[in-house]
């Protein structure tokens, strides 16, 4: 079986690692990334730092080690059940049917000492994964993704169609899938992060509009309110996502304006104080009142009304094209509308002419890195300081390949450790390297090409939905084949009445 070989491959690789820990080996380690024995440094180099790479390559061969255990677990999970259904007489009614399936859940659960919850999850979890999704299955046998992982797909793909779910687990998973997942592997995100990019990828590809969706749940909007310990409570809105990213933007904004040397309260102390005295309808001495200010990503089709494309919410996600064109058409103060260019946007690029960094650069920033680009941190852009990768002084320029937008944490740990973000480009944020010499990848913004609209003119034969060859996109444009020109075949594109969006995507 093939979990059963992946552990005992993890097994002898971790006995390797352990034995180079205690110093019963010479310094050899097992390679992070795939597994395989790497070879120390033949002249010895130094003890202490062979002996502290051995201990990092032992904890990453016992992450791996836990993953093929998880497989494996799933696998004796489903064979269980399978077995148990087929030794049991055939079910003579819905009632009887699901008692049997009740005595398997607690078969499981007392084998395992868990609750029947817990087991119940498992099994459910167990033939989602062996039935409806092989990659995922393979990539828990291989070890490079997590049981956490494996859970996360398993709830993403619930209530979708087979098709739907094999192209959501093949974005990730599948590197020769069309289109596939930016930036480091699934197995290298941290949970939360994977998770959030996974629910972003079905919010735009789910069968069922989001508009149809999100009339849905604005019907469910509510406030509710939980009694909780120590003369405290929780008050929570269930509401569109756009208002409550203006909140939290213009909250967050308030409490950064509060803080100084002054002030003992915490970012999250300070946001809840103000939001509090907002709500109360009072007015808290000293308290700015800013505007928020949230950046909304719309494909220029969609904010024409050509197709129904999601547009993009900060520090959100998907978010329905009705929504973003109310947004810009009402010219919301609070929001900030960014356009997508049919064929790619030109990052800002301002070379070595000012230290200080401008706005624009700045929204570009965001754009680019959606949060705090070090590995696994989910801070968003709003909170995050831009800085020099390679510092002013020693020659660094003012570019967006030359530079990221760490929190105040992980800011504060690339000036006081050996902490190096490294490899920023226009459209990727920079990657990070350890003081033990480990090169970890950052997070990508999953982009995606743009929707192009139905387009027919009177007696013309449907264009089709496919673009026309964009590499020379000029001569295109001048053709009598195209159908956005006013003397081409098809109709003229309709006037953006809000052209200054361009000097959002050039420089």
């Amino acid at each position: 079986m093939v979990a059963l070989e992946g552990i005992e491959s993890s097994v002898a690789a971790l006995a390797v690692c352990v034995r180079g820990a205690a110093g019963e080996v010479a310094p050899t380690g097992v390679d992070p990334a795939g597994g395989d024995p790497a070879g120390g440094d033949p002249a010895g180099g130094d003890p202490l730092r062979d002996q502290a790479d051995a201990f990092l390559d032992g904890l990453a061969e016992a992450g791996r080690a836990e993953a093929r255990l998880a497989a494996l677990k799933v696998h004796l999970a489903a064979g269980y059940a399978a077995a148990a259904e087929a030794l049991a007489a055939p079910a003579k009614s819905p009632q009887e049917h699901t008692a049997q399936e009740m005595a398997v859940t607690a078969e499981v659960a007392c084998v395992l000492t868990v609750s029947e919850r817990s087991a119940g999850a498992l099994l459910c979890e167990a033939r989602t994964l062996t039935a409806g999704l092989p990659l995922t299955l393979a990539a828990l046998q291989a070890g490079t993704i997590s049981w956490q992982h494996a859970r996360i797909l398993c709830d993403e793909t619930a209530n979708l169609e087979p098709a739907a779910a094999a192209a959501l687990e093949a974005h990730f998973l599948d590197p020769d899938a069309v289109n596939p997942a930016r930036g480091c592997p699934a197995g290298e995100l941290v949970p939360g992060r994977f998770r959030a990019k996974a629910r972003a990828w079905r919010e735009r590809h789910h069968p069922v509009s989001i508009e149809t969706r999100h009339t849905k749940g604005a019907a469910d909007r509510r406030l509710e309110y939980v009694p909780d310990r120590d003369g405290m409570a929780w008050l929570s809105a269930y509401l569109p996502a756009d208002t409550a990213a203006g909140i939290w933007d213009r909250a967050t904004t308030a409490a950064r304006a509060l803080q100084g040397p002054a002030e003992s309260r915490t970012l999250t102390q300070l946001r809840v104080d103000v939001a509090s005295e907002w709500l109360l309808g009072g007015v808290m001495e000293g308290t700015p009142s800013p505007a928020a200010q949230v950046l909304v990503t719309v494909p220029v089709f969609s904010l024409l009304g050509l197709t129904e494309e999601p547009a993009m919410l900060d520090g959100y996600g998907p978010i329905p094209p009705s929504m973003a064109r109310r947004l810009v058409a009402d010219g919301a103060a609070s929001f900030r509308r960014v356009l997508t260019d049919p064929r790619n946007g030109a990052p800002l690029e301002i070379g070595r002419s000012t230290y200080r960094i401008p706005p624009t650069l700045r929204q570009w920033l965001r754009l680019r890195d959606g949060r705090c680009p070090f590995p696994g941190c989910n801070n968003p852009s709003l909170d995050n300081d831009a800085d020099h990768l390679l510092a002013w002084a020693d020659g660094g320029t003012t570019g967006i390949s030359n530079l990221g937008q760490p929190c105040r944490r992980h800011h504060r740990l690339k000036h006081t450790t050996a902490w190096t973000p490294v490899g920023a480009t226009a459209n990727e944020p920079p990657g990070w390297t350890s003081p033990a010499g480990r090169s970890y990848r950052s997070e990508h913004q999953d982009w995606e090409p743009p929707h192009w609209p139905e387009l027919t003119g009177p007696g013309d034969e449907d264009q089709g939905s496919e673009p026309p060859d964009l590499s020379d996109w000029t001569d295109w444009v001048e053709s009598a084949e195209n159908p956005y020109d006013a003397g081409g075949l098809g109709p003229p594109l309709p006037v953006d009445p809000f052209p200054e969006w361009a000097f959002f995507t050039a420089a």
